[in-house]
């Protein structure tokens, strides 16, 4: 009896539960049928039946006319401000350049072109760098050196002459006349001729060389010559200009000579002749214009000292000096 009583209790639970899941089924169906009417429903206008007695139309005074429409206004043309006086507007980019328009690469608009210098004047110096008298170990003399040209910065005409006057009488000098080119702005190249003087008998030579300012201030001279019966001979020589002051200047200078064969007849030997260094300490009064003292070593060297040994002159002479030098 107890189990009937069980069975009759679990039957309507089973039941409810299936139809609960019957349920839980069939609502998505209906809620979105339901859903769409509701969404339809809200975006259509509303159908608003006519309110009686509401036309405008027929009650009088209050008839509003339209509103006038504004004329459209007729096309206006760009406005520009008006040109400054003396203040030419032209675009900034873009066209082709006017007919005097500058490069901005050159300085004022100066394109590149050669310098205009003005080296083609003509002009002239005659310097006497040495007249001086000396007093020495074979006697008393005087010595001369003379520099002078004529020309413009390319091209002169040279002038050199130097010597020895001894005991009343020319023991050895020396002419050169030599066309000067200048292949820098420091240095230049020399060709002409050389005459010698003096004891013995005149030679003549070709001349070839080159003069210019070395680094360190130095002024340099080199020379080669090539004479008659297969002669040759070179020359280098180097002088420096030292400034105490504005005015006190000290000089040193070195030469020295060579030969390419011997020359009993101007006792002149084979190599290096002879080296000649002289210090001379002057005051420029003027520019143009400075006395000087000074001192000068000569020492004879190879053949040429075994010529003056033989001659009794001296191999090694020391020479007090005091001079003069100007130019115009």
């Amino acid at each position: 009896m107890t189990i009937h009583r069980r069975e009759h209790w679990l039957i309507p639970s089973r039941s409810a539960w299936l139809l609960a899941l019957l349920l839980l089924l069939a609502l998505p169906p209906a809620v979105e049928a339901q859903s769409a009417p509701a969404a339809s429903s809200s975006t259509a206008p509303m159908a608003m039946p006519a309110m009686p007695g509401m036309d405008h139309g027929e009650m009088p005074g209050m008839d509003h006319p339209a509103a006038p429409i504004a004329p459209t206004a007729p096309d206006m043309p760009a406005m520009e401000p008006p040109p400054t006086p003396g203040m030419p507007m032209a675009p900034m980019q873009g066209g082709r350049p006017p007919a005097d328009a500058r490069s901005g690469d050159y300085s004022d608009g100066i394109a590149a072109s050669p310098m205009h210098a003005h080296g083609r004047t003509s002009s002239g110096l005659l310097r006497i760098d040495q007249l001086e008298a000396f007093h020495g170990d074979e006697g008393n003399g005087q010595r001369w050196e003379i520099r002078g040209w004529y020309g413009n910065d390319s091209d002169k005409l040279w002038l050199r002459s130097e010597g020895v006057r001894s005991g009343g009488k020319l023991e050895d000098g020396e002419l050169e006349l030599l066309w000067n080119h200048a292949t820098s702005s420091y240095w230049s190249r020399q060709l002409g001729v050389r005459h010698d003087i003096g004891k013995g008998p005149a030679r003549s030579w070709i001349a070839v060389g080159v003069q210019g300012l070395a680094p360190y201030w130095f002024e340099l001279e080199a020379s080669g010559y090539a004479g008659a019966g297969g002669r040759t001979a070179a020359r280098l020589r180097v002088d420096y200009e030292l400034l105490l002051t504005q005015r006190l200047v000290l000089q040193p200078e070195l030469e020295v000579n060579l030969y390419g064969r011997r020359d009993p007849q101007r006792r002149l030997g084979e190599g290096v002749s002879d080296i000649q260094f002289g210090l001379r300490l002057r005051y420029e009064i003027r520019r143009e214009f400075a006395p000087y003292l000074g001192v000068n070593w000569t020492r004879r060297v190879g053949a040429t000292a075994d010529y003056a040994r033989h001659d009794q002159r001296a191999v090694r002479e020391w020479q007090w000096l005091a001079g003069v030098r100007f130019w115009f």
